[in-house]
C-alpha cells in the first residue's frame, strides 16, 4: 500500500498564459492541452504531469501521489479511514479526467488536496518533445520530482505523512532565516532523496517550491540563461548540501518558486538520517527578495 512516487500537480491561477510560457519556454515542458482556462503539460512518456487551470487562488490546487494497483489503493483507503481521514471514494468523472484506473481524495491536516490513484495513462505513441531541447527529465520510478510543504505545524504534518501515508525521514537541514531557525524535514517514497519536504515558514502559499530534475547540467544552464533574460531567477546555481543536487530557482507567476536541476544523489533502504546546519554547500545566492529553499 506504499505510495510509489508524486505523479501530478495541479495549480489554480490568474494568468494561465504566463503559466504555459514558463513552463515551456522557459523549463521544456510540452504543452499538450490548452485554452485560457486550463492547460496540461507533460515532461515523459505519462499523459500529462501538471496541470494549470484558471482560478483566483494563485497556488497549488491538488497534488497526486501514485500507488502500485488496486490492493494497494484500497488497503490505503482502509488505512486512512481507520486513521480518522475522511476519504472520498468512487469518483469516477475525476479518475476520467485524471486519466487514472481509480482515485481516492482527502485533505492533509492543513487543506491541501491530495489525490491517490493507480493506473495513470501512459503515451508511449506521443514521445516527449521539448520545446525548449531539454535532453530529458530524470522520472520514471522517481516520479515528477519533489515540493517543499508549508505548514503551520511540522509535527502534526510529519505525523501524518510518516505514520498514516508511508514516507520515511532521509534528513532535517536547520535553516537560518536572520535569527529564526528553520528546521526542514525531508521525506523520501522511492529512489529520489526526497519527494517531499515539510517546513513552517512565514509565507501564504500552500508550498514554497516545486521541483524538476533534469538528465544534463546542459539542461540546467540552458534553462538560466533563459530565464535569467525574463528576470526570473531568484536563486543563483548552487548545490544543496543534502541532495547534492546542482540547481537554481526561478519564481512562476503565481509567486512560487520552481527549482530546476541535475544530479541528485539516490538513496536506498541503507540510508541514514542525518542532520545539515547549511541548506547548500555552495551557490544559491539570492537575487531577489523572497524567502528561499
Amino acid at each position: 500500500m506504499t505510495i510509489k512516487q508524486l505523479g501530478y500537480l495541479g495549480f489554480s491561477v490568474k494568468d494561465v498564459p504566463a503559466w504555459s510560457q514558463l513552463l515551456t519556454s522557459g523549463l521544456g515542458l510540452e504543452e499538450v492541452e490548452s485554452n485560457n482556462e486550463t492547460a496540461l503539460f507533460r515532461l515523459d512518456s505519462r499523459a500529462w504531469r501538471i496541470a494549470v487551470d484558471y482560478g483566483q487562488e494563485d497556488d497549488v490546487s491538488y497534488i497526486g501521489f501514485e500507488v502500485a494497483n488496486a490492493q494497494s489503493l484500497e488497503q490505503l483507503t482502509e488505512k486512512l479511514i481507520n486513521n480518522g481521514i475522511e476519504v472520498k471514494t468512487g469518483d469516477i468523472e475525476l479518475a476520467k479526467q485524471r486519466g487514472v484506473l481509480d482515485i481516492i481524495s482527502l485533505t492533509d491536516p492543513y487543506g491541501l488536496p491530495i489525490e491517490i490513484y493507480y493506473g495513470a495513462t501512459e503515451a508511449f505513441n506521443r514521445p516527449f518533445v521539448s520545446p525548449a531541447g531539454v535532453s530529458g527529465f530524470l522520472t520514471s520510478e522517481q516520479g515528477l520530482g519533489h515540493i517543499v510543504r508549508n505548514v503551520p505545524d511540522v509535527q502534526e504534518a510529519m505525523s501524518f505523512y510518516t505514520e498514516i501515508l508511508g514516507f520515511k525521514l532521509s534528513d532535517i537541514i536547520e535553516m537560518s532565516v536572520g535569527p529564526v531557525v528553520i528546521p526542514i524535514y525531508f521525506l523520501h517514497c522511492n529512489g529520489r532523496h526526497h519527494t517531499l519536504a515539510l517546513a513552517s515558514m512565514p509565507m501564504p502559499k500552500r508550498i514554497q517550491h516545486f521541483m524538476f530534475e533534469v538528465k544534463s547540467l546542459d539542461d540546467v544552464g540552458h534553462a538560466y540563461d533563459r530565464l535569467d533574460k525574463e528576470d526570473a531567477i531568484t536563486l543563483s546555481l548552487g548545490k544543496h548540501s543534502n541532495d547534492h543536487m546542482i540547481s537554481f530557482y526561478a519564481m512562476t507567476p503565481s509567486g512560487i518558486e520552481v527549482e530546476y536541476g541535475w544530479d541528485g544523489r539516490p538513496i536506498d533502504e541503507a540510508w541514514s538520517v542525518v542532520r545539515h546546519d547549511t541548506i547548500s554547500a555552495w551557490g544559491h545566492k539570492p537575487l531577489k527578495q523572497t524567502l528561499k529553499v
